[in-house]
């Protein structure tokens, strides 16, 4: 059975882009395009991992991490964000709200995939 991965993403481009490199690299994809589905679909479908953006429409990326954190259905759930944002300061943010690792958009298709494979290894 594949591995399910969540992905919360609001631009239609970068929803094509990232949902066809997962399939290309054997996952299933469930897309949210807001914070307020993401906690949803979290507890809902029980996705083996989410790649979080952080700048959400409804509820911001940082804000359903955090609640993702909170819900003892979804706590374990590994978490990337993988945000245009890469300010200095973003990566610790993105972290304390519980984000289990960051990667800076835009990522190549060996990034993401070692990034994934790296967190699906460590649950």
């Amino acid at each position: 059975m594949k591995q399910k991965i969540l992905l919360v993403e609001d631009n239609p481009a970068t929803i094509d882009v990232i949902m066809k490199e997962l399939e290309f690299l054997g996952y299933d994809c469930i897309v949210a395009e807001d914070g307020k589905k993401a906690v949803d679909l979290s507890s809902s479908r029980r996705p083996d991992l989410i790649i979080m953006d952080i700048s959400l429409p409804k509820m911001d990326g940082l804000e359903a991490a955090t609640l993702i954190r909170e819900n003892p259905k979804t706590q374990s759930i590994p978490i990337l964000a993988a945000t245009a944002r890469a300010l200095p300061g973003d990566r610790e943010k993105c972290l304390e709200a519980g984000c289990d690792d960051y990667i800076a958009k835009p990522f190549t298709h060996r990034e993401l995939g070692a990034a994934i494979k790296r967190l699906l290894k460590e649950q």
